[in-house]
């Protein structure tokens, strides 16, 4: 069974706009299109449950907009060169972290049945149109070399009366931008959109530019990876409500100064507190992706993350410190309902292929609301019950079928394939470790150390992973 798409030309979707501080009918640019980007991680360090809640709620407008009957155009970049990536990589290169810890992100993903973005680029693979768009900025008066000679090149934040349009914040109320050296900067809060190369760095993160050696600024790279895939203009840009300063706002600023419309709407989805505090290393309190799928299964996980409104702060609420009770404990609760409704009724008959209710569509319209869109899907499924127990087969599989048209746009649907061989914690935890001495090798290879690339085999080989090199890859498989 598969539910039929509806043209959104029938519909009107309405979407929170933070530049706009209001909710907005959304115009795509394109007739039936819709071109989305969404800041990606920083790949520096595990995935926590923040990263997890931001990639199911965008996951959720890609599929409620497609259900609408839009093609989406889905990009989600990745920042693999970064000072935090440079800093956290102290016992491997920090091209081996960063690609780790993006594989580690992909499985988070993938196991909460986010879908695959449509493009996902790389900062690293896009520095061209970064550099691209730092002499068109320069050109139009609202960038400049550093003052002090250095390879640098800064963003004139005076130079753009709009410059703090999305926060709403005067330029001399803000913090000066912590980015670079501000000997070099002719206002302390003009940002960096190119980083000379230090003496301390690897040599290896560090490309030729027009004004020397260095690498690019953390802002830069969304601007020149959107524009590539998305164009000049796009539809929505969205992200955690922790980026929209300086990250988004740096975004606005540079695109538009540039002469780019950039994006139409700014999304940014709500964050995810623990027992009321919001979640940092100091309190020692984060929850990380890992420590979510240990404790509840994955289909229940993204119904926890799917419930509250995406724009809502999620409050996870544990038992005496164990994930295993309060909020998830409650989340499985009321999953396991709705999972028995439609093992009860299976039993029944066929569940017909049915349109969702007219209540949830609402519900979705305004601004994803899935609070109240939720709700329609335990009333349905109370009613599928009631209707099971009064021995009214008919009444109860159009109420489950109606059940299910709901769970599938929510990504839920307990038959999806997505659920059925998610993997491991033990076996993503393994793919990630021979995947880092894989990148060690490779390395090795490249610098022609055979004795160290020889060394990883055996190393591998002894752990029963067995190595097979191919014309232009490496495979491996356990013995």
């Amino acid at each position: 069974m598969r539910w039929t798409p509806v043209a959104l030309g029938t519909v009107t979707v309405r979407i929170y706009d933070s530049r706009r501080q209001a909710v907005v009918d959304l115009r795509p640019l394109r007739a039936g299109e819709v071109s989305m980007y969404v800041c990606g991680p920083t790949v520096q360090s595990s995935p926590h449950i923040g990263h997890v809640r931001s990639a199911v709620a965008y996951d959720l407008w890609r599929r409620w907009l497609a259900h609408r009957g839009l093609r989406v155009t889905f990009v989600r970049n990745v920042t693999d060169i970064d000072d935090k990536v440079l800093v956290n990589a102290v016992d491997e290169p920090w091209w081996a972290l960063a690609y780790r810890i993006e594989l580690e992100f992909t499985a988070a993903y993938r196991a909460v049945g986010v879908l695959a973005p449509t493009y996902e680029p790389r900062a690293t693979a896009s520095v061209p149109g970064m550099h691209e768009l730092i002499q068109l900025l320069i050109g139009r008066g609202h960038a400049y070399p550093a003052l002090d000679g250095s390879a640098d090149v800064y963003f004139d934040v005076r130079s753009w009366g709009e410059y703090g349009a999305l926060t709403r914040q005067s330029i001399d109320k803000m913090e000066p931008a912590a980015d670079a050296d501000p000997r070099g900067k002719r206002d302390p809060r003009d940002f960096a959109l190119w980083k000379a190369s230090k003496p301390e760095e690897p040599a290896s993160a560090s490309w030729a530019s027009p004004w020397g050696d260095g690498r690019p600024g953390w802002h830069i790279e969304c601007s020149a990876m959107a524009r590539r895939y998305l164009g000049d203009s796009f539809d929505i840009h969205g992200g955690g409500l922790d980026l929209r300063f300086p990250h988004h706002e740096n975004e606005l600023a540079q695109s538009t100064a540039a002469g780019l419309g950039f994006a139409s709407v700014w999304s940014h989805n709500g964050l995810v507190n623990v027992d009321g505090e919001k979640m940092s290393k100091s309190l020692g309190n984060s929850i990380f992706a890992a420590d979510l799928l240990a404790s509840v299964r994955p289909i229940v996980a993204r119904y926890f993350l799917v419930a509250p409104h995406y724009r809502s702060t999620i409050d996870l609420r544990t038992a005496a410190g164990s994930l295993e009770g309060g909020s998830l404990a409650e989340a499985e609760a009321a999953f396991g309902r709705i999972e028995w409704m439609l093992e009860r009724a299976a039993r029944v008959g066929e569940l017909p292929e049915s349109a969702v209710p007219d209540a949830f569509g609402a519900a979705m319209d305004d601004d994803l609301s899935t609070p109240q869109a939720v709700a329609v899907l335990h009333d349905t499924t109370r009613a599928a019950n009631a209707a099971l127990d009064a021995g009214d087969d008919a009444a109860a599989l159009a109420r489950a079928g109606e059940a299910l048209a709901m769970l599938r746009v929510l990504g839920l649907d307990p038959a999806d394939k997505a659920w059925q061989a998610v993997p491991s914690a033990e076996s993503h935890a393994l793919s990630s470790l021979v995947e880092t001495l894989l990148a060690e090798r490779r390395e090795a290879r490249a610098n022609k150390d055979f004795a160290a690339s020889d060394r990883i085999r055996d190393t591998l080989a002894a752990a029963g992973i067995l190595v097979e090199d191919g014309k232009h890859t490496t495979t491996w498989s356990t013995s």
